[in-house]
């Protein structure tokens, strides 16, 4: 009897411990899974503060911080699917910027509701911040948009617009990082703050 109590507290203490042992290992990979869903969350490092300056990255650099997306858009002139993009629909004010580069591209206060489940507005934040190619893939003859500084595939330009321009700047969400107007002075924005003033 006496041996019989002593192995069966020995049991007890060992599937405690196991379990104990058990919970600490599910604990830390939940947390290791945590920390690297946060490290790799959208494929790129948080955003550094804009100061006008650009290099542009190697192939392999890109690939590492873009989604295999992006990169198909901006690097492969691929063309997302439209309504199930991410700023199709988005209504926030603020300026949109070149997901490689960083460089201002589009302000909310010149999009609008196109019907096409792409962004669309209706000009650049400024000219110099575009180029322009003639695509004449898929039997058209169509516009290209570029970005000045890394040269990112961005989308196309329609003369179907409305007013004031008449014009359809139509742009793939996955070439584009969004920055809200409460962020634009942290992120090194702070002069187009002027485009939501009264």
């Amino acid at each position: 009897m006496k041996t019989y109590t002593t192995v069966s507290a020995f049991a007890a203490l060992t599937l405690a411990a196991v379990t104990a042992a058990g919970i600490s290992i599910a604990a830390d990979a939940l947390q290791d899974s945590t920390n690297e869903s946060t490290a790799t969350d959208n494929g790129a490092a948080p955003p550094l503060p804009w100061n006008g300056k650009f290099i542009m990255p190697t192939e392999e650099q890109l690939r590492s911080r873009l989604t295999p997306l992006q990169y198909q858009v901006t690097q492969e002139e691929d063309t997302e699917r439209p309504f199930s993009n991410e700023y199709w629909d988005n209504k926030a004010e603020g300026i949109y910027v070149d997901v490689v580069s960083g460089e201002p591209l589009f302000s909310s206060t010149d999009k609008f509701k196109s019907g096409t489940g792409w962004p669309s507005f209706t000009r650049p934040i400024a000219d110099s911040a575009l180029s322009t190619h003639t695509d004449t893939r898929f039997f058209m003859r169509r516009t290209e948009l570029k970005s000045s500084m890394a040269g990112s595939h961005l989308g196309h330009l329609f003369d179907d617009g409305p007013e004031p321009t008449g014009q359809r700047y139509c742009i793939n969400s996955a070439s584009l990082r969004f920055v809200p107007k409460a962020e634009l002075e942290a992120q090194g924005y702070a002069e187009y703050l002027s485009l939501f003033e009264d």
